[in-house]
C-alpha cells in the first residue's frame, strides 16, 4: 500500500466533499447581485430538447450591486429561461426585453436572513457528514491494510493520525465558508 497516495486520495475525496458544499452556499442569495447565484440553475430548452445549466446558454452578469442581466446566446431559448428563473428556489422575478432578462436582487428581511443561515448551516453540516464519511472509508482500507499484512501496526496508528488530520483540516475547511456566508448573510 502506498501510503503517500492513500493519504492523498483520502484527502482529495474529503476537498470534493467541501467544494460541493461551497458551490451550494454560493447559490444562496444574500441580497447582493452574484452571477454565482445562479449556477445551480438549469433550464428545460424546448428548441433542444434537453436540460442544459443557465451558464452554458446565456451570458450570467452583475452590472450594478443589486442587479443581474442574463443574455440569452440564442433568442429562441429566452422564454425557457425565464421559466426556468420563474421556478427556481431564488425568489427573483425576470423581466425582460427581449434581448435582456433583468433580475433585481430584493433586500432580504431579518426573518429571511435567519431562514438562510439554517439553510446554509444544513448544508455545511451535510459537507462534515461527507467529509466524516470519507473518514470512515479510509480507516476501513487501512483496517483491511493491516488484516491482510500490507501494513504494520505501527503504520496503522501513524496513518490513523494522518487521516484525522486531513479529516480536521477539511471540515475546518466547511466551516470557514459557513462563517463566511453567515456574516455575508447577516451584515445589512
Amino acid at each position: 500500500m502506498d501510503t503517500e497516495t492513500f493519504i492523498l486520495e483520502t484527502d482529495e475525496t474529503m476537498q470534493k466533499a467541501v467544494d460541493f458544499v461551497s458551490q451550494e452556499m454560493a447559490g444562496i442569495r444574500t441580497g447582493k447581485a452574484s452571477p454565482a447565484l445562479l449556477d445551480n440553475i438549469n433550464v428545460v430548452v424546448a428548441a433542444y430538447g434537453s436540460t442544459m445549466p443557465l451558464k452554458q446558454i446565456a451570458l450570467v452578469s452583475a452590472p450594478e450591486p443589486r442587479l443581474l442581466t442574463v443574455q440569452p446566446h440564442d433568442p429562441t431559448t429566452m422564454q425557457d429561461i425565464e421559466r426556468a428563473l420563474r421556478e427556481s428556489k431564488l425568489g427573483i422575478n425576470p423581466a425582460s426585453d427581449g434581448r435582456i432578462i433583468r433580475l433585481p436582487i430584493p433586500e432580504l428581511s431579518e426573518e429571511r436572513r435567519k431562514d438562510l443561515v439554517k439553510i446554509i448551516k444544513d448544508m455545511a453540516e451535510q459537507g462534515r457528514v461527507r467529509v466524516r464519511g470519507a473518514r470512515k472509508d479510509a480507516m476501513d482500507k487501512l483496517k483491511a491494510a493491516v488484516k491482510n499484512s500490507d501494513i504494520s501496526e505501527d503504520q496503522f496508528h501513524d496513518l490513523e493520525k494522518e487521516v484525522q488530520e486531513v479529516t480536521d483540516k477539511q471540515v475546518k475547511g466547511i466551516d470557514e465558508h459557513l462563517a463566511a456566508k453567515e456574516t455575508d448573510l447577516m451584515t445589512v
